[in-house]
């Protein structure tokens, strides 16, 4: 018997690493394109409750997308979830991981744990550890098809080690500037 999906299949939540945060501002991916509000999601390969929503959420996008691909499912089908150590496994924050891009163009709602709204944008960054809500879509532009995902609300549950050599903040990278300090620069 074939399952059968209906469209709330395609919304699933995922707890993972965000990299390549764009969700306070919207950011054009390429000159001239449209601003959207964006990032990746790095999930661990042993977060099987991740995992298994994703998949589900992908395949339910490809059943109910079946129209948009022109009545079958393509097999060269370009799907959003890569594997990190085939793709990136030089870096370390992507070994042993799985991960993905979405985007949108409506600014997420973003709150920490106790559903408080995080609106410093010190909060938000590159390595957090966030629960972000998805739907995956089914789309065909200029003769690519695939699944592509859309961001929701997004939940940061707790600090992580910030992604791409940076700091959180100044504090973290200096000391206190003192005259004394200034007088061995001459």
């Amino acid at each position: 018997m074939k399952q059968q999906f209906s469209k709330a299949d395609q919304t699933f939540v995922v707890t993972g690493i965000a990299s390549y945060v764009n969700i306070l501002t919207p950011r054009a991916a390429v000159e001239g394109a449209e601003p959207k509000y964006s990032m990746q999601i790095i999930i661990d390969k042993d977060d099987k409750k991740s995992l298994n929503a994703a998949e589900k959420g992908v395949e339910a996008a490809k059943q109910n997308s079946i129209g948009t691909f022109g009545g079958k499912i393509p097999s060269n089908l370009k799907l959003p979830f890569r594997d990190g150590d085939e793709e990136r496994g030089d870096l370390p924050e992507y070994k042993n991981k799985m991960f993905a891009n979405a985007n949108s163009k409506k600014r997420p709602d973003i709150v920490d744990k106790k559903l408080e709204p995080l609106i410093d944008a010190n909060d938000s960054y590159s390595g957090m550890v966030v629960r972000v809500k998805i739907t995956a879509f089914g789309y065909s532009v200029n003769g690519n098809k695939g699944v592509g995902l859309a961001l929701g609300n997004i939940q940061k549950i707790a600090d992580g080690d910030p992604l791409g050599g940076s700091s959180r903040s100044a504090a973290d990278d200096f000391e206190v500037y003192e005259e004394s300090t200034a007088d061995m620069l001459s």
